[in-house]
């Protein structure tokens, strides 16, 4: 380990010491950080609608809180935005997250007060770095340079008195200067913040194929696209002999799984070391503390409290709520949040299982409403990455992107059946065999698509190929390239598909 990072390893320990303690003290600490939140926002807004100053334990919280989602918060952020204090959380809350929208139109505002940046945000992103070193003694990060590929901040809607961007942005415009200097940050806050993406990726190309990258943080669709552009105008075909000590990537957002064959193409030595994290625009919920566990460990003490809803009340009249200490291992559920940003038992629209519980440990499956269940198929986007990554494997192909979206027969009496539209990087020699593979791996995997397919009438799937560089388009048109913007796996409806395969010439 170089001096630098020895030095960061020691630094950060009282991270990893604190972490140590959820094991032991994790229900403990969420109790406190529930009544902390309770106690800073009882004279909001929100507070005193609903009596936060008789709130005395967790079931007082959740018998006078409903269950929310952005929609109940948004007449609540619309006066945050336009400078009244005292609404959702204590005091003026001057930054806003926008979510990624790819799933909807809908622009959404999500609060990042003072409280959350420091305690969430930025606490997860050293966390990060802490658990990290402290596993890889041999760890050289403090010897080169660590890129991040943020987004940028909203001129549509940033004014002189609120900020409004990708959180990403937020996060690298407040993280502190000894801390950009130490890991050796790149690109700068100037270039990381230009409003031009094609303009901004050529220049953090030409930056970083001259520099001795060791980390990469961010999604993996984005950075792996980075890469190759900064590959193609060194010209190699391999990243290791740009950077040949690379030796982490900090990913989130979006599973691994479609990507991890083509960062390990990239870098084929294994000395590639790969972290999730849950990091949203709404708070930063999880860290792979554990290198050789791919799950995550909730973060317990990020002024954060958590409730779970079990997914098989999901949306039901009789759904309700557990807090962490009542949930069991290998059960499904939809996160809710609490945060010190002012958001209230809020409806994150992920679904996770838990693993362990000393400490409490998870793996995200899926989206609550990211599914196709039209004809009893359920077909979930965990089910649709797995079947996805086994086909690629059995017929050597290797892809970049891909949708599913239903198509509707004129016979309403019959099941239709799912349309995928692939882009591959490496084709198979046979896609209609590739085509077959997926279908029955999804069918041994999951009951309910078997039942579709093979009771109730329910079309095999069809595959079509995507032109190269069709969902970078796609993104492009929309403006939504860079930051945390992704590609909608699936849908119940035909909007985004048919918008791409219009594209697709």
């Amino acid at each position: 380990m170089d001096l630098l990072s020895t030095l960061a390893r020691l630094f950060l320990s009282y991270r990893v010491r604190a972490i140590k303690k959820y094991a032991e003290e994790g229900d403990a600490i969420q109790r406190r950080t529930l009544m902390m939140l309770v106690h800073k926002a009882r004279n909001t807004q929100w507070g005193r609608e609903h009596s936060y100053g008789e709130i005395k334990s967790y079931e007082d919280f959740a018998s006078r809180v409903p269950i929310g989602d952005y929609s109940s918060h948004k007449p609540y952020i619309t006066r945050m935005m336009e400078g009244t204090p005292d609404v959702l959380w204590k005091g003026r809350v001057t930054r806003y997250a926008t979510s990624s929208g790819t799933t909807s139109d809908v622009v959404k505002f999500i609060p990042v007060s003072k409280h959350g940046l420091s305690h969430s945000h930025l606490r997860g992103g050293r966390d990060v770095t802490a658990t990290y070193l402290d596993q890889n003694q041999e760890s050289h990060v403090g010897s080169g340079y660590s890129m991040i590929l943020s987004g940028g901040f909203n001129p549509k809607y940033t004014t002189e008195k609120i900020k409004v961007g990708d959180i990403s942005a937020i996060m690298a415009a407040a993280a502190p200067s000894f801390y950009r200097k130490l890991l050796h940050l790149v690109p700068s806050l100037k270039v990381a913040q230009m409003e031009d993406i094609h303009a901004k990726y050529d220049v953090i190309t030409d930056l970083i194929r001259r520099k001795n990258l060791v980390a990469f943080s961010g999604q993996p669709t984005w950075n792996i696209m980075v890469l190759e552009m900064a590959m193609q105008k060194a010209g190699v075909k391999s990243a290791e002999e740009l950077w040949p000590n690379m030796e982490l990537f900090a990913h989130g957002g979006m599973s691994l799984v479609p990507y991890r064959h083509k960062l390990e193409a990239l870098f084929p030595s294994e000395k590639l070391h790969f972290i999730e994290n849950y990091n949203a625009s709404e708070g930063f919920f999880g860290v792979q503390t554990n290198m050789a566990d791919p799950s995550m460990t909730l973060m317990l003490d990020y002024g954060v409290f958590y409730e779970f809803v079990p997914m098989k009340v999901y949306g039901k009249p009789e759904q309700y709520a557990v807090p962490v200490w009542k949930t069991e291992i290998e059960a499904e559920y939809a996160i809710l949040v609490s945060t010190s940003s002012g958001l209230w038992r809020y409806d994150m629209g992920d679904v996770v299982r838990f693993t362990g519980k000393e400490p409490y440990r998870f793996v995200i499956v899926g989206r609550t409403h990211q599914n196709i269940n039209l004809w009893g198929e359920d077909l979930s986007v965990q089910q649709a990455e797995k079947a996805m990554e086994t086909a690629c494997r059995k017929c050597g192909a290797k892809v970049k992107e891909f949708t599913v979206a239903p198509v509707f027969l004129q016979d309403k009496t019959s099941s239709g059946y799912h349309q995928w539209l692939v882009e591959f990087t490496e084709e198979p020699a046979d896609i209609e065999a590739f085509a077959h593979i997926l279908d029955t791996e999804l069918q041994e995997d999951d009951i309910d698509y078997e039942h579709f397919r093979q009771r109730t009438g329910g079309g095999r799937l069809e595959m079509i190929k995507a032109r190269p560089g069709l969902f970078y388009d796609w993104l492009d048109s929309k403006g939504k390239l860079g930051g945390q913007h992704k590609i909608p796996r699936l849908s119940s409806t035909r909007k985004y598909i048919e918008e791409l395969l219009k594209l697709n010439i």
